[in-house]
């Protein structure tokens, strides 16, 4: 629901004609998008140079570099994608659950993370970041003691 009003996926016609009304043509699509784009870059820039910052001692991760959509694609090392999360959230992050593009959420190696850098402000984003990349780095050195 979106303001108390239920939303469907499908061929509603209506709504059809206000992105049409609002759009105009492949033009308008194309000026809106690149606004999107605008807002978005900084973002996934942010993202890769916090990444390539803090964790190119740690073998095993390796991440998407986007040239449009809404995620990057975060591998961790082998069996730390779960507690990677936990420890975020403990930490006040939230992230999307680990293994969540795997079929029922189910990752074999426990090593993806999808994140979405899309929705906090940079700000928030860069802090979140120092955070995701201390908890990668925990989870990792956790692991490397167990083994």
């Amino acid at each position: 629901m979106l303001g108390g009003i239920p939303q469907i996926i499908g061929h509603d016609k209506l709504n059809q004609l206000r992105h049409v009304k609002f759009l105009h043509d492949g033009k308008g699509l194309a000026e809106h998008m690149a606004k999107h784009a605008a807002i978005l870059r900084p973002k996934f820039e942010l993202v890769d140079r916090k990444l390539s910052e803090g964790l190119s001692e740690i073998g095993g991760c390796t991440w998407s570099k986007p040239r449009g959509g809404y995620f990057v694609s975060f591998n961790a090392p082998a069996g730390c994608a779960k507690r990677i999360v936990e420890l975020a959230k403990d930490a006040g992050v939230t992230m999307t659950g680990a293994g969540a593009t795997w079929p029922y959420k189910q990752d074999p190696i426990d090593s993806n993370i999808r994140i979405a850098p899309s929705l906090p402000p940079v700000e928030e984003l860069d802090a979140a970041l120092d955070v995701f990349v201390c908890c990668v780095k925990l989870a990792y050195a956790e692991k490397l003691l167990k083994d």
